[in-house]
């Protein structure tokens, strides 16, 4: 390690017992997921040497963590260190005697020791739903007798709070401050309250974590905007969608023929959007730095988004009063986006509704459910060369691009809640959630609805963008409120 350690950087090094979540607390810290960079894991002892984590802003470090080996040995590194101080309260000078001398009989307590003894301060993890026992006792004088800036971490594996007075009792006689932070459910807002807790009990280098504070904030915007960026890509394409193969006179004569060939279109179109819908997903989890969520879209079933069934639109999307209101207000949805996707049965059905005004169409056809399976083709229309050409999607429903949208802001919750430190590998799924969108205000509804129509009409209207931008950014931040 000839580059662990630099005066000239604030470093912080991570303590406490085996299992007590040190790795997992860094992981959300710090935003890392990845094994190959920070090994979390429930197994004791997984931790067994001290390991640099720096945080870099425009390709310098700012601040610097180390990842310790649990305490292993306390009660007699305690006697040890006392015999050292003879007649005297133990202190830093014992710490670094101790540091220097016990390698061989305590080599835990000397490797997470040794950054403290160097001048790092002190995050000291504990599971506060444990009882306190002397062995963690003391873990704390240790601690104390080490003079540098301490925070105690309350990072509770279970939902048992029996003991936390107790703790908050003993920590807050031997640390500068005790807070409490949930490796596995922490938020952007409580991962900077951390570093917030850093600059009150390390004033030295106050300067540099308050730079980490603001680029922290300057990048959470920047990934904001990206997203947004990736959702309105995903809105216009999928609204765009179609998919079309030819019919000739053979296929319009034997019925199973064009059967065949619709059946075949519909799931080109589900293959389709699929993939549009997983591209959103994998820009957003490289955005948020996650490696162990997937976005779990199967072509087959759709089951990031399921179309095919009726729960889908009822629990997302909008009401049918609130189409209602957005499609009147927007100026009418043009007949012809209604026929896109209603099947040749449809005999001009949309046009029909197209012109009694967008808010009738919408009630009229809000509660519909668009099972892509009967509503195949956007009528038959004759090919030059002879023949008709078949027209696959999207959805006849008004409600699609609601639904799409409030989907999407479901998974987009997933995935600023996903905690780093979490070591579970799991799909990002749909969820059971209650729309969002019908929480919109009006003004937003119609506005959103203005583009959704123009997109369908496969000309999304570009003077729009700006507004439409702001819109879904007021939206993103509503729901990282919400959480």
């Amino acid at each position: 390690m000839s580059d662990w350690w630099s005066d000239q950087v604030p470093s912080f090094v991570v303590v406490g017992r085996v299992n007590a979540g040190k790795s997992s607390t860094l992981a959300t810290l710090l935003e890392v997921d990845d094994d190959d960079v920070l090994r979390v894991s429930a197994t004791p002892g997984e931790t067994t040497s001290v390991q640099a984590l720096p945080v870099i802003y425009d390709d310098e470090e700012w601040i610097r963590f180390f990842d310790s080996p649990g305490f292993q040995q306390p009660v007699e590194a305690v006697k040890v260190i006392e015999e050292m101080a003879g007649d005297r309260v133990p202190g830093p000078d014992e710490i670094r005697r101790f540091v220097e001398e016990c390698g061989d009989d305590f080599p835990d307590e000397v490797r997470l020791l040794e950054p403290v003894a160097r001048g790092a301060g002190i995050l000291y993890v504990v599971d506060p739903s444990k009882p306190v026992r002397d062995s963690f006792l003391a873990e704390i004088e240790i601690l104390r007798w080490s003079g540098r800036p301490r925070l105690a971490l309350l990072n509770a594996q279970s939902d048992d709070t029996t003991h936390e007075e107790e703790w908050r009792e003993r920590l807050g006689t031997a640390f500068n401050l005790v807070r409490t932070f949930d490796a596995h459910e922490a938020r952007y807002d409580e991962r900077r309250r951390l570093l917030e807790a850093l600059l009150q009990i390390e004033e030295r280098h106050g300067d540099r974590i308050e730079h980490v504070l603001k680029a922290m904030e300057v990048e959470w915007g920047q990934r904001q905007e990206e997203a947004v960026e990736a959702l309105m890509d995903f809105l216009e394409d999928s609204l765009k969608l179609r998919v079309t193969d030819g019919l000739d006179e053979r296929d319009l004569g034997v019925p199973a023929r064009r059967e065949r060939k619709e059946s075949a279109l519909m799931e080109e179109y589900y293959d389709k959007l699929a993939k549009l819908e997983s591209k959103c997903l994998d820009r957003w989890l490289k955005t948020y730095r996650h490696h162990l969520l997937e976005a779990d879209v199967d072509p087959v079933n759709h089951r990031g988004l399921d179309l095919a069934t009726a729960e889908t639109w009822k629990k997302w999307g909008l009401n049918r009063w609130q189409l209602t209101a957005a499609g009147a207000a927007a100026g009418g949805l043009a007949g012809a986006a209604f026929d896109l996707g209603v099947g040749v049965h449809s005999l001009g059905a949309g046009t029909v509704l197209g012109a009694l005004g967008g808010g009738t169409a919408a009630f009229l056809k809000g509660g519909q459910l668009p099972e892509l399976k009967v509503k195949l083709d956007g009528g038959m229309k004759w090919r030059s060369g002879g023949g008709r050409t078949l027209i696959v999607g999207p959805p006849a429903s008004p409600n699609f691009p609601w639904v799409l949208l409030d989907s999407m802001l479901v998974r987009y919750r997933g995935i600023i809640t996903r905690a780093h430190g979490r070591r579970d590998a799991a799909p990002l799924e749909g969820g059971d959630d209650d729309s969002l969108v019908r929480q919109f205000p009006s003004e937003r509804r119609t506005l959103l609805q203005k583009w959704f129509n123009s997109c369908l009409k496969g000309k999304p209207d570009r003077g729009k963008e700006t507004e439409v931008y702001a819109a879904l950014v007021e939206a993103l931040e509503e729901v990282e409120d919400g959480v």
